[in-house]
């Protein structure tokens, strides 16, 4: 997921027999439990397909799922999941389609309401109060022609991490607001550490590996630049243009200078270890790696701070992730699956998960709260980012799709980075990609709107 708290270890090339597998795996364990609650007739108990969890997550859903239980008697069992969001999507996709195979509510990231809608039932009716109280890019995310397909869950936005020490200590006052900016500060703070010593010390890590993350990451740079969104909401392709051609090649020529040459197979994982290990002065991710970098063993603990991403003539933009909870059609328990889903994204539940997981909520209400802001002084900018600087994947525009669209970006993209092809090569070979899978027509980016407030 990009864009979800779990960080994907998986490849675009995950094989299929890994899927096929797993999907078995959660069929049976479907199947088993649906036969032990036919005879044991007690209250109902739902079954939660949900996103992968660390250690100290799933002690935190579990104490959320107890709660729920107290308060409506309703039991839930949570399945596990593969890492990988790509694996995720499929493994969802063949449960759903052999009939649900009992499983009640579903975890899914903000691209996927288009591809798995068919099999969800619409939310709209249950939770039209709820849904003015949110973001509204975020209701609108989750929205497919005007169905509610998911609840939003938690909220999620690609954000620049920067060492606080370091800056001052290079004579920087603020964090790059530009992409030169960037390059220019990573250069000089790189070329510092190293000779103290430092050989592994890198201006600047991100995530450049063949998938879905580096989708979010280029979409990034060229909207920044006045790019597009590689589709545009007119489905117009617009990704053949001089503004995403010059980012690409911007970014391929960190490699190597202020970024490592390892970076082109890096997920947020391997960023996040670069970074929480003390060898960059900026990283880019997700608002969930602040938990890990402000650990009590964290060496860098209260050397970093959180800000935008640089931007360009295009603004300063960050990719819309973030994950929401569907009810399926095939649910035998709707009504409880329904609660389930209002629990688990009401203000109180969300207030405590962002306190303990660092989880952006979805209600702009709670980013006003002390007990909410306290534990997570970077929501400010996650507040400015998500109403006046988020980009949005083109995933509802190119439907069922997307997998398809983004798997090529992805390619095009790794290409320039790994210098198989030129930047002009790579945009007018993935134009011509695009059309042949979309059947769309070419056209220029529109302006970028600020998102809606």
């Amino acid at each position: 997921m990009t864009g979800s708290s779990a960080y994907a270890r998986g490849g675009a090339g995950t094989p299929r027999v890994h899927i096929a597998a797993a999907a078995c795996i959660v069929m049976l364990i479907l199947l088993s439990d649906g036969c032990a609650r036919e005879s044991a007739r007690d209250p109902a108990t739902l079954t939660l397909l949900e996103e992968w969890t660390s250690k100290s997550s799933g002690e935190a859903r579990r104490q959320e799922l107890e709660q729920f239980t107290r308060e409506t008697g309703i039991r839930v069992k949570l399945l596990p999941s593969p890492e990988s969001n790509r694996e995720k999507l499929a493994l969802w996709q063949e449960v759903l389609r052999t009939g649900g195979g009992g499983a009640d509510v579903y975890y899914i990231d903000v691209v996927w309401p288009p591809i798995l809608s068919e099999y969800l039932i619409d939310l709209k009716p249950y939770f039209a109060n709820e849904a003015v109280l949110q973001f509204p890019a975020m209701t609108v995310a989750y929205t497919v022609d005007e169905k509610v397909v998911a609840v939003p869950y938690h909220a999620d936005i690609g954000l620049l991490f920067y060492r606080t020490d370091l800056l001052r200590q290079y004579g920087f006052r603020e964090p790059p607001k530009t992409w030169g900016e960037l390059e220019a500060m990573a250069a000089r703070i790189q070329a510092g550490e190293r000779a103290k010593g430092k050989k592994d010390f890198w201006g600047f890590v991100w995530q450049g590996a063949a998938t879905e993350a580096l989708t979010c990451n280029a979409l990034e740079w060229q909207a920044a630049e006045g790019g597009g969104q590689i589709i545009e909401d007119d489905r117009a392709i617009s990704v053949n243009n001089p503004g995403a051609i010059r980012a690409w090649e911007r970014a391929a020529r960190w490699i190597g200078s202020i970024s490592p040459p390892s970076v082109v197979a890096y997920t947020e994982w391997d960023a996040l270890n670069a970074w929480i290990a003390g060898d960059a002065a900026f990283m880019r991710n997700w608002p969930t790696a602040y938990v890990d970098s402000h650990a009590a063993e964290s060496p860098i603990r209260d050397k970093f701070g959180i800000t935008l991403l640089p931007g360009g003539r295009g603004g300063r933009v960050g990719t819309q992730g973030g994950a929401g909870l569907a009810v399926s059609r095939f649910s035998a328990h709707p009504r409880e699956a329904i609660a389930l889903v209002r629990f688990l994204s009401r203000g109180d539940v969300q207030a405590r998960r962002s306190r303990v997981l660092s989880l952006p909520p979805t209600l702009p209400a709670l980013y006003d709260r002390p007990d909410v802001i306290a534990p997570n002084p970077h929501l400010a900018q996650l507040r400015q980012a998500f109403r006046t600087g988020m980009v949005s994947r083109p995933s509802n525009v190119t439907g069922k799709k997307y997998q398809e669209v983004t798997d090529a970006y992805i390619q095009a993209v790794h290409s320039v980075l790994t210098r198989s092809k030129s930047a002009p090569e790579a945009a007018a070979g993935l134009e011509t990609e695009l059309v042949r899978i979309t059947e769309f027509r070419t056209g220029p980016p529109l302006p970028r709107r600020s998102t809606p407030r």
